[in-house]
């Protein structure tokens, strides 16, 4: 097992807050509100207290939790836990970004929380663990684990195809020159029997094109190197001072894959199977399959996304509280 400090680190907002709804009403206007940035994304699911019974039964080998939160905590959280750092956007997000309401912005500056391991694994709120996990579930000889290959990117509603965009166009700048000695050098990787023939096959037929078209994406947890961040943010400053300056998002936006993605072109990552986890963006028609896969614990990692299509939202948010509280009905040391 490895013996590098792996830190979690997790972005919440109480959407309900008023607080918090107060001071977004200062900055939220028509010209600077995009679909991204609707209510679906701030509805509470109240199935946090999950994440963290999760955490503590499933990867109790963390190092450390880092909480990020405008300010606002969840009245159950035991804020005295030994493994858990609260980090307001204060703390680490520069001033002249604040105040945000983008989830880009805080996702580029995580390098700067204080005392970040080195390792760390990122989540969002809506990312659980679902059955044991070890380290090398997530960092195997120093790297992060990730599923890799090429892919074309999906420009659709409600895609993040746009951020997508704006990263590759980063990623080419940076290495679409060296793109044939980058395959070759890593092409065990590109090519790993753990991608599955379905991404093996997209990775050979996209690979005659002189650029990177994209990547696949496994909308998971992810796996950083800290150093990772600090040399995106010191060769391409300016692109993402620009994405952290706006209070939304916006759809030239860089985002948090970027860094992945700099990760694959560099090699730093280990190959895992996109057999690991899965993430269901909620509607009608998986929403069934989505409750199986907490109950059966199907997978090691599962994500459960809001969309706009999710509809009647307040019985499906009762019904996945309840499958979680199946597989985690005991509380944590987490929880007051």
């Amino acid at each position: 097992m490895s013996e590098e400090k792996i830190d979690f680190v997790l972005p919440w907002v109480d959407g309900n807050d008023p607080e918090w709804q107060a001071e977004k009403a200062k900055y939220d206007t028509s010209a600077v509100m995009n679909s991204s940035d609707t209510s679906v994304r701030y509805r509470d699911w109240d199935n946090l207290q999950y994440w963290f019974r999760a955490v503590e039964k499933f990867a109790p080998w963390v190092n450390k939790i880092h909480f990020i939160t405008w300010g606002h905590l969840p009245p159950w959280l035991n804020t005295e836990h030994p493994k858990l750092n609260i980090v307001n956007h204060r703390d680490y997000i520069p001033e002249k970004y604040l105040p945000t309401f983008s989830s880009h912005t805080i996702e580029l500056n995580m390098h700067r929380i204080n005392g970040l391991a080195d390792r760390f694994v990122y989540f969002n709120d809506d990312m659980f663990i679902i059955k044991p996990v070890t380290p090398e579930d997530f960092f195997k000889d120093g790297l992060p684990c990730d599923t890799f290959g090429l892919n074309c990117i999906y420009f659709g509603e409600d895609s993040a195809g746009h951020f997508n965009g704006s990263d590759m166009e980063v990623i080419n700048t940076e290495f679409a020159s060296r793109k044939r000695q980058i395959m070759k050098r890593d092409l065990g990787k590109w090519f790993s029997l753990k991608n599955g023939f379905r991404i093996n096959l997209k990775t050979a037929m996209l690979s005659f094109w002189e650029w990177f078209p994209g990547f696949h994406y496994n909308h998971l947890p992810s796996g950083f190197l800290k150093s990772t961040l600090n040399d995106v943010w010191d060769k391409y400053y300016a692109v993402l001072d620009k994405t952290s300056l706006d209070k939304f998002r916006k759809e030239y936006n860089v985002n948090q894959w970027l860094f992945k993605y700099w990760q694959f072109c560099e090699g730093k990552y280990s190959v895992r199977s996109p057999k690991t986890g899965e993430c269901f963006h909620i509607k009608e028609s998986n929403f069934a399959k989505a409750c199986d896969a907490i109950l059966k614990q199907e997978y090691l990692m599962i994500c459960i996304n809001d969309t706009s299509r999710t509809e009647n939202f307040n019985e499906k948010k009762l019904m996945i509280q309840d499958c979680f509280n199946k597989i985690l009905p005991e509380k944590s040391e987490f929880e007051r």
